[in-house]
This record gives structure tokens, sequence and C-alpha cells, in this order.
């Protein structure tokens, strides 16, 4: 399924997933733009969630937990509803208990799902952005829970052979510096949606 969204003044133009790498200097201001132009779409009352899943024992599987503690560490936004971080991580372990948390605790909200991934030689270092929920832990045969509305990943390494000691021997330059990239855009994105304001509260549920 892709986005059907207004874009650059476009009624109702479809949204295509966004596939872009991470050293291009266009990147932070698209993948920003892209991110907006799909939050922006979302009623006011619907909070948006970012979860970020991986381990800190693991440097290609440290994509999603340093994403959030960049996020959690730089943003000021108010209601920022965010969970997995390197103090604590959303991993395999955790992720079905998470998700359950997260819809007890708001209502309908827009998830926002975080990963790396492996893939091709050509695209490792390319950040991606589509619609439909995240399958972590498919790349190296786990059976975890689909989870997101839409999901961020990034290419870390290449897949297809050996994945576990592909991800403990990847660059945790390469990491880093997407997962920056990654925490940058999604701050720019979230600061300029309407569904961070002091309303946004109205979204939690209360028993």
């Amino acid at each position: 399924m892709k986005f059907q969204f207004g874009f650059d003044g476009v009624k109702n133009a479809v949204l295509e997933p966004l596939k872009i790498q991470h050293t291009d200097a266009d990147t932070p201001f698209l993948l920003s733009k892209h991110l907006h132009t799909i939050f922006s779409k979302l009623p006011t009352y619907q909070p948006i969630v970012i979860i970020c899943v991986g381990t800190d024992r693991s440097t290609g599987d440290s994509l999603g937990p340093l994403v959030g503690s960049h996020l959690n560490r730089t943003t000021n936004l108010r209601n920022l509803h965010l969970f997995g971080t390197l103090d604590e991580p959303v991993h395999a372990m955790n992720l079905a208990e998470t998700v359950d948390k997260i819809h007890n605790q708001f209502q309908k909200p827009f998830i926002v799902a975080i990963d790396a991934c492996l893939g091709q030689v050509s695209s490792v270092g390319c950040i991606q952005v589509a619609d439909g929920p995240l399958k972590p832990g498919a790349g190296v045969n786990k059976d975890l829970p689909p989870v997101g509305d839409i999901h961020v990943t990034g290419i870390v390494n290449v897949g297809g052979f050996m994945e576990y000691f592909v991800l403990q021997n990847t660059r945790l330059s390469l990491v880093m510096n997407m997962a920056n990239i990654i925490g940058d855009a999604l701050h720019s994105a979230l600061r300029r949606t309407q569904s961070y304001t002091p309303n946004a509260t109205a979204a939690l549920k209360f028993d």
C-alpha cells in the first residue's frame, strides 16, 4: 500500500517509499520533508509514537537505540512518545511487551518503527522510509511481531550470509552517522507537525 497524500501542492499525489544514501548532501532535508509530509496528514488528536528497535550489544543492530538516545538527548519536543534507547533498548526479548504497552497507553497511535537492516552491497548506507510494519529480526531468522504503521530502516551492512557475524562487525562510524541523520530528521519533522502540541496529551488513555 502507498501513501495517498498531497505532496508539493499536488492533490492526492502518491507518496512513494523513500530510499536515499545517507552521505548525500540533500538527505537530511529530503528525509525530514518526507516524514513531515506523512505526519502532517494525520489527525491532530492521533499520537505519534516512535519505537526504536535494536540492541547495544551488537554494533550493526544498535541503529535503533542510537536514534532513540539521540532524540532523547537533543529534542525539546513536548509529548515526544519514544520507546527504545541505549539505556532502555527495545529488542527481541521485550518487543511484544512494548507494543502491548503502547496500545494500552495510547488511543490509536501512529507508530513509527526504526531498525537496522542488511541489504545489497550497493545499498549499504541507505536510509529507507516505507509504509506498513517493520518485520524485526527477519534478517537473522527471528520470529518477532511486526510493528509500525510506517518504518524507517538503515541498511548497515551486506546480508545473505552469516548475518550475526556481519552485524557484530559493522562499522560503528557508519551506524552513528546514520542514526544522527535519522534522529535529526525525525526531530525536524515532528517539530513542524501539529500533532505535537500540548493538546496531544488528550490522546492518552485514561482508565
